[in-house]
């Protein structure tokens, strides 16, 4: 019997029952499962975007996305292999389809982000031309309407610019947070990005003898949780701060925020330092367990 011929294409909504296939139990030993079964026919919809998938027959031997986050910068999320196809080189073949993809878009870089427990995906990003970037770490300020800053918090966008641009956080980040639009990526947070924040009242500075940190609110979304029961979070895009001091009164004021909406959890991007988590836990603020690592390849160089 001859080995199946491999082709690559856009993914379409015929192709669901093979892709939930060998995608509903990508990670057994991790709770939660893929989330790609779950979301499938919308998250191959839109523009702006290209859903690969590796068709080997009547199978589909490996899926991934690539989504344009600015003119400059690109996304590949949603990797995935099927295990009867892998040692074949699909996860490349399907990488470099997207990267042709994204030059052609305008961008120059393309990145992505693997959780840190994920070595088999650490692995094959770095093998398939990624490059490490940074790290980070989910924080989880309790939701409390009633919670008080110390310090002052204002909207003002320039003064969080100036911060952020001058900042250990922005420089381990690579000056990335999260981005506006597309869930789960990371793109330059830029000027224009905070005031915007600003103007929708999701901006929240912490000022006192100075700027000491920013953060911002981003999105609000539902997720059922482990006994079954829907969830508002709120999201954060970033949180950058002097000192624990300026890191208490500022997710003080998220916490507060959160409580505002509504929200029953939230989650705030933070850069993965000694200072920044130990900060954290100091504030007596949750943490997630693991860090996330965001890797990217530069799309001007040759393959």
């Amino acid at each position: 019997m001859g080995v199946t011929e491999i082709e690559l294409r856009e993914a379409t909504h015929d192709d669901y029952e093979a892709v939930a296939a060998f995608t509903e139990n990508t990670w057994p030993d991790r709770d939660g499962g893929d989330y790609i079964p779950h979301i499938y026919h919308d998250w191959i919809e839109g523009d702006g975007k290209r859903t690969v998938v590796a068709a080997a027959g009547d199978d589909i031997a490996g899926i991934v996305q690539a989504v344009a986050l600015s003119e400059w910068e690109a996304w590949g999320q949603g990797m995935r292999v099927n295990p009867d196809f892998r040692g074949r080189g699909v996860a490349t073949d399907m990488t470099r389809d997207l990267f042709d993809w994204a030059r052609g878009q305008g961008a120059t870089v393309f990145r992505n982000m693997v959780f840190s427990w994920n070595v088999a995906g650490l692995g094959q990003s770095r093998a398939v031309g990624y490059d490490p970037v940074t790290e980070f770490r989910w924080a989880h300020p309790d939701p409390d309407p009633d919670a008080t800053p110390a310090m002052a918090v204002t909207a003002d966008a320039d003064a969080a610019w100036r911060f952020w641009s001058g900042s250990d956080a922005r420089a381990h980040l690579r000056g990335l947070a999260l981005d506006f639009a597309e869930s789960w990526a990371l793109s330059e947070l830029t000027r224009d990005d905070l005031h915007r924040a600003a103007a929708d009242d999701d901006l929240f500075v912490v000022q006192g003898d100075g700027t000491r940190g920013f953060s911002y609110a981003l999105r609000e979304y539902e997720r059922e949780s482990e006994d079954g029961e829907e969830r508002t979070w709120v999201e954060y895009g970033v949180g950058a701060w002097a000192d624990a001091d300026a890191a208490r009164s500022l997710f003080a004021a998220i916490a507060r925020d959160a409580g505002r909406r509504g929200a029953d959890r939230t989650r705030v991007l933070i850069p993965e330092t000694p200072r920044c988590v130990s900060d954290a836990a100091y504030c007596r603020v949750a943490v997630a367990d693991e860090p996330d690592f965001v890797l990217g390849a530069d799309l001007t160089a040759a393959d």
